[in-house]
């Protein structure tokens, strides 16, 4: 990676807002913490508002950005398949984010680069998504992000019916088959649902709080662990 690139991605890394350490931005972009910290200094002496020292952690001052920048072919690419699968899989709000994020990715490209977006031949089709599952992606999307137990009516592959009480933690694409990783108070356990056999899906009203051996982290590990012991994969 040019010098260059390495500063540029520097920025964008420290963009989130959260704090990195140097050890942390060396792992990330293959170099040694020693290089990082010079790559800092200079960013500071150029004018990057970035805060904390070396052994702490930086984090860049809100406020600051960079120009536009313009996006390869092969980004095009990426975005535009991203719009496009998010827009025939996703629920009904990131459906529409979806179009509102390629026409914004259009309206900023020279009309020579614009002509990509439509000359992408790569396409997913919406019929295979049910309107009843869509909708049902937005509020679990929504109770994952708000960290809102619900409760849901549940049918297994058998066709049994139970009713749980979740903390719902991440949605997962399989490919045509959506799914909920959640932490399941009746089993006292990991499940992961599939979002086609849940019927009614309600907010409890309670609230919860991450926590550890029940987070989204612990699930990874968990089947990264199931996997190397059977080495099979996850099953909904």
């Amino acid at each position: 990676m040019r010098r260059a690139d390495r500063l540029f991605q520097i920025i964008q890394i420290l963009r989130s807002g959260r704090l990195v350490t140097g050890r942390q931005l060396a792992e990330r972009l293959e170099v040694s913490p020693r290089t990082i910290y010079r790559d800092v200094v200079d960013l500071k002496y150029g004018g990057v508002p970035i805060e904390g020292e070396a052994g702490l952690g930086y984090v860049l001052r809100e406020g600051f950005d960079l120009p536009p920048l313009m996006f390869t072919r092969d980004e095009i690419v990426a975005l535009v398949m991203g719009a496009r699968l998010v827009r025939a899989w996703g629920g009904v709000s990131t459906a529409r984010a979806a179009e509102a994020a390629l026409q914004k990715i259009e309206s900023v490209l020279p009309q020579k680069e614009r002509s990509r977006v439509a000359a992408t031949e790569i396409h997913a089709f919406e019929a295979m998504m049910p309107q009843r599952v869509r909708e049902l992606f937005d509020t679990i999307e929504q109770a994952c992000e708000s960290h809102t137990v619900m409760r849901v009516a549940y049918r297994d592959l058998k066709g049994s019916e139970t009713e749980r009480v979740i903390r719902p933690l991440g949605l997962w694409f399989w490919g045509k088959v959506w799914t909920l990783v959640a932490w399941c108070e009746l089993r006292d356990d990991f499940r992961v649902f599939r979002l086609d056999r849940i019927g009614d899906c309600t907010p409890t009203g309670a609230m919860f709080e991450p926590e550890p051996g029940k987070d989204l982290r612990a699930f990874c590990e968990k089947m990264e662990a199931d996997e190397a012991a059977r080495g099979g994969g996850c099953a909904s």
